[in-house]
């Protein structure tokens, strides 16, 4: 077992200097598969949706699309004239229990958390550490004077940060 014994310091004092700028972020009006696509090919876990002024009006995460495909998916059924086709164009056998599923025309804004928890790029890191806990969030969205969204603070940044300290500190 591993004892971990030091302190650590985050070497960070606003919410500048841990956001990573120039998030991704997702259109209300984008649809359930590009949402994924986004997730999947930039490995996060979630965005902002923002309007066309580039304001956040909520967040749309993976849990999001998860429940939303858990309670929504629909199958269309087995179709053996499909499965046939499969077999004779590529030579494989499609396994009996194998349906056609209907694709989902769901958009983002229908799936969406439509809060922001939001913080300025002054805001002092044990602000917005605290915000995080007591909010119990992920990510806090970090928006410029004008409410334009600006960056993302995610826990793991804020791990990322720490540092452990030396004797001397």
């Amino acid at each position: 077992m591993t004892e971990i014994s030091s302190l650590f310091r985050l070497e960070a004092a606003t919410a500048a200097d841990l956001m990573a700028d120039s998030p991704v972020s997702l259109r209300s009006s984008a649809g359930v598969r590009e949402a994924l696509a986004l997730f999947t090919d930039k490995s996060i876990g979630a965005a902002p949706v923002i309007d066309e002024a580039g304001h956040p009006v909520g967040v749309l995460s993976r849990s999001d699309l998860l429940v939303h495909e858990r309670e929504h998916g629909v199958k269309i059924g087995h179709s053996p004239a499909f499965f046939f086709e499969q077999e004779v164009r590529h030579g494989k056998k499609v396994p009996e229990d194998f349906e056609i599923e209907n694709v989902d025309d769901c958009i983002v804004g229908d799936l969406m958390t439509p809060a922001v928890f939001s913080v300025s790029p002054e805001t002092p890191i044990d602000k917005v550490i605290a915000e995080m806990v007591a909010l119990h969030v992920h990510r806090l969205f970090v928006v410029d004077h004008s409410g334009t969204l600006v960056g993302v603070i995610s826990t793991m940044d804020i791990l990322k940060r720490l540092r452990p300290t030396t004797a001397k500190e």
